[in-house]
């Protein structure tokens, strides 16, 4: 099996139409560089190397050759070189024969500095040789033919024979580089053209059109033409900053891969130049075991690791191909061109071989394996946000199944197309900042005070109107969007909390997480950046998780929720009594807070057996030091129950319905001025009926 860290560029296949190109440009190209130097006579050659402009010239092309002009970092078609505008100036001036020759020695520099494959150094001589050719043709048709001892020095007159040499120039150029790009990467050169025309051309544009200048000034004053290399750094370098900042919004800081957004760019135009006939492929993967790994030795290590996968991943696709980074240990790659499922199962197989190679970091020897999910267009989805919804239904069918590979089956997809294109409105209301949070109080029962409120999450959709979280919150959990609607409500959670807390209400706010998301260690890195940004203190904020976390042994070992105890964010345990906890695993999280579940509470009037469920519930978190909160008050008679066992605080549709943060913040207010007690406990200010409220 090849390595998959070997780097080295070993050239297309031969026998491949990509080689059979290469071949035939390269073979053109240098036998007209040969032929063209024939021309050059002794005396000629003689009087070239004695002149001062030859070498200024000479030195200016070899310079610009060094570092191209890039004018966007997703380009198909590498950026152009300034040594353009010094090589065509030769040619107007010198002929031919010395514009080629200047601009070969360019590139072998080049190639020597920048450890250049020799194909490529041979086809890029080749086509920029043709290029020039194809621009003397053109000089030559209007009459003129410049050469060392007949330098040519156009007027104004001139303009168009030298834009229509330009032009040629250009055109050639485009038309060689771009066909051996559609060749590489199996896209139509077409396509290539339309992505990379209007940016080239700008720059040969400019750069074109100032070599007749050097030219004149050449013919003036020699000493005048280093001045162009001013605005040429000027060029440079505001291009670079462009650039810079374009790759930084395009692509992942810690791997250096496209991010989701250059991910989403690249599978629209592979959308769009589809053949009839062809497929498009997306996987989606995760790292199985890597929370362990970062866990145990720490994020550098974990980082390192992440960029090995990035790298492995990179060497062992196709030209063409995309490898991005979608955020943790979840990368995304993106297939433009795919013969059909079989082909993409091999493709995905290969991938997961390379990343199973033994890794070796800190001494030590790690065994990664990956899940990947696959989803082809149009076979399985027609758009981008489909596909990557069923790539991520087939990789936790990948996950389930221990399969590690697994291509999305319709049959198995428990989303229906409803559900779907719910998700594709959620992450439009997330984006849009459509979704709303309202918060309902929890009060003390035996004093009546407010100790906290908790966020709940209201969407309105646009067309169905009001959307239960019960509905989109567990498809949520099951996509990729749970991470990004976890990060929305926190943000907005802390948002709110400063407002209260920076105007006087020093109220606690209790936001749900799922377990997948308290085990994300980045969750820390957000919580800590949001309290530090809005000046508030970690007990400003409680996160509720549901009982199933401990379930999981995982939790007791997750550096992110020692990371939450050591920032002194507290815990909440929510829904409790409807799992199978045990006693010493409730003893091992660092939980402040233990929330009753509502359906318990409800009937404990009602029902014997629901009564001593909560009463034990009361007992054993009092037993353990922590707070009890019951869920689901929802009548003076329950308050009174829940409050004669000892049920530290109650929550419900008996103080309050949950509420905007504009009537949330007037509740507060309004209760912390007139809290009493009643019936013999607690009196609410507001009592509400459930069944009109």
């Amino acid at each position: 099996m090849a390595d998959p860290t070997d780097t080295r560029d070993t050239g297309p296949r031969m026998g491949s139409p990509l080689w059979a190109y290469l071949t035939a440009v390269t073979t053109i190209g240098c036998t007209v560089l040969v032929v063209a130097q024939l021309y050059i006579g002794v005396a000629e050659a003689t009087e070239l190397v004695r002149s001062p402009l030859f070498w200024m010239l000479a030195v200016l092309t070899v310079l610009g050759e060094l570092r191209p002009v890039l004018l966007s970092s997703s380009m198909t078609v590498g950026g152009t070189y300034p040594s353009t505008m010094f090589t065509f100036a030769a040619l107007l001036h010198y002929g031919l024969p010395v514009a080629v020759l200047l601009q070969a020695v360019a590139m072998l520099v080049n190639a020597a500095v920048t450890r250049k494959a020799w194909h490529r150094l041979m086809f890029n001589i080749a086509q920029v040789t043709l290029a020039n050719a194809a621009a003397g043709a053109v000089i030559g048709l209007f009459g003129d033919r410049p050469g060392p001892e007949t330098s040519w020095v156009p007027t104004g007159s001139d303009l168009p024979e030298i834009g229509l040499a330009g032009l040629a120039y250009f055109v050639v150029r485009a038309l060689l580089v771009s066909g051996a790009v559609a060749l590489h990467e199996r896209r139509s050169i077409h396509r290539v053209i339309k992505t990379t025309i209007g940016h080239q051309s700008l720059v040969y544009a400019g750069l074109l059109g100032l070599a007749p200048l050097v030219v004149v000034a050449m013919n003036h004053s020699p000493a005048l033409v280093p001045l162009f290399v001013a605005p040429l750094l000027a060029v440079y370098f505001t291009a670079t900053m462009s650039v810079r900042r374009d790759h930084q919004a395009m692509h992942d800081g810690l791997t250096g891969l496209p991010n989701r957004k250059m991910l989403v760019l690249r599978t629209e135009e592979a959308l769009a130049e589809t053949r009839e006939g062809e497929r498009v492929g997306l996987f989606l993967l995760d790292l199985d075991r890597f929370k362990e790994i970062n866990d145990t030795l720490g994020h550098p290590v974990g980082d390192r690791l992440l960029q090995m996968v990035a790298h492995r991943l990179t060497h062992s696709v196709r030209p063409g191909d995309v490898v991005a980074r979608l955020g943790g240990d979840e990368f995304a790659v993106l297939l433009p061109s795919v013969r059909d499922a079989a082909a993409a199962r091999e493709v995905a197989a290969r991938l997961r071989v390379a990343i199973t190679e033994p890794v070796r970091l800190e001494g030590m020897s790690f065994d990664l394996d990956a899940s990947f999910g696959i989803a082809l267009y149009p076979d399985h989805a027609p758009d981008f946000e489909m596909l990557l919804q069923r790539s991520d239904v087939a990789m936790y069918l990948a996950k389930e199944g221990r399969t590690g590979v697994e291509i999305y089956a319709a049959d198995k997809d428990r989303n229906s197309p409803e559900r779907l294109s719910l998700l594709g409105d959620l992450r439009r209301a997330i984006d849009r900042s459509e979704l709303r949070l309202h918060y309902q109080p929890k009060l003390d029962l035996a004093g009546g005070q407010v100790r906290g409120v908790e966020a709940l999450l209201r969407w309105r959709h646009p067309e169905r109107g009001v959307i239960s979280p019960a509905e989109f919150v567990p498809m949520a959990e099951q996509s990729y969007l749970m991470r990004h609607l976890t990060e929305y409500v926190i943000d907005a959670a802390l948002e709110q909390a400063a407002h209260w807390w920076h105007t006087g209400l020093h109220e606690q706010i209790s936001v749900n997480v799922s377990a997948r998301d308290l085990l994300d260690s980045a969750l820390p890195d957000q919580l800590g950046a949001g309290l530090a940004r809005y000046r508030l203190p970690p007990k400003a904020i409680q996160l509720e998780v549901t009982e199933r976390i401990l379930m999981t042994d995982q939790a007791y070992t997750a550096d992110a929720i020692r990371a939450l105890a050591s920032l002194g964010v507290p815990l909440a345990l929510d829904d409790f009594g409807t799992g199978y906890s045990s006693l010493v695993r409730l003893q091992r999280l660092p939980v402040a807070e233990v929330k009753i579940d509502a359906s318990f509470v409800r009937r404990i009037g009602e029902s014997k057996d629901d009564e001593r469920i909560v009463r034990s519930i009361v007992d054993l978190v009092r037993s353990l030091g922590l707070r009890s909160v019951a869920e689901g008050v929802e009548s003076a008679e329950v308050a009174a129950h829940l409050a004669a066992m000892g049920c530290d605080l109650g929550q419900g549709w008996l103080f309050a319905e949950p509420m905007s943060a504009a009537d949330a913040t007037a509740w507060l207010r309004k209760h912390r001025a007139s809290a009493k007690h009643d019936f013999g406990v607690f009196r609410p200010t507001e009592v509400l009926d459930p069944q009109t409220a």
